[in-house]
């Protein structure tokens, strides 16, 4: 009796997620993928190395998943004005808020290169593979944020 035998009468259902357009699935896929790789990544640094990166150093990260949420919490319809009226600023709210976002996402990044340069590479005695964790954190959460909110598509519950 061979393998293929075995299950050949077994009939597994097919994802519902990955049925027609499959771009938003991928996207989310991806973005998740990338902002749990640089959390995992400092959560790593952190501990082979304890002592490496100060508490101060974290709220990078925690400012850039800030700006994930920020940026994220917005649809491109409300963006656009198509579906959002309300409010005490509208649409121009909603457009400030993704901006602001869109600044506290990239102010990370700044700030997490910031400190590899001027802590990390610049002193001795301190290991440079904390730095880089701290960099690739917050790039890699910048990157998941950008994925999310630009390689999905809205209409397709339209």
């Amino acid at each position: 009796m061979a393998l293929t035998d075995l299950f050949e009468n077994i009939n597994m259902p097919s994802c519902i997620w990955f049925q027609g357009d499959k771009r938003n699935a991928y996207a989310s896929l991806l973005a998740g993928l990338l902002f749990f790789t640089g959390w995992w990544i400092i959560i790593d640094s952190a501990t082979i190395k304890p002592g490496q990166i100060p508490a101060g150093y974290w709220m990078c990260g925690v400012a850039g998943t800030l700006s994930l949420i920020m940026v994220n919490s917005v649809s491109n319809a409300q963006m656009n004005g198509d579906s959002y009226e309300g409010g005490c600023l509208g649409t121009r709210g909603a457009r400030i808020w993704v901006f602001l976002g869109f600044v506290m996402g990239f102010a990370a990044v700044i700030a997490s290169c910031s400190i590899l340069f001027t802590v990390y590479i610049n002193q001795a005695g301190k290991s440079k593979s904390a730095g880089v964790s701290l960099f690739l954190q917050n790039a890699l959460i910048c990157i998941a944020s950008i994925i999310f909110k630009f390689g999905r598509s809205e209409d397709v519950w339209a």
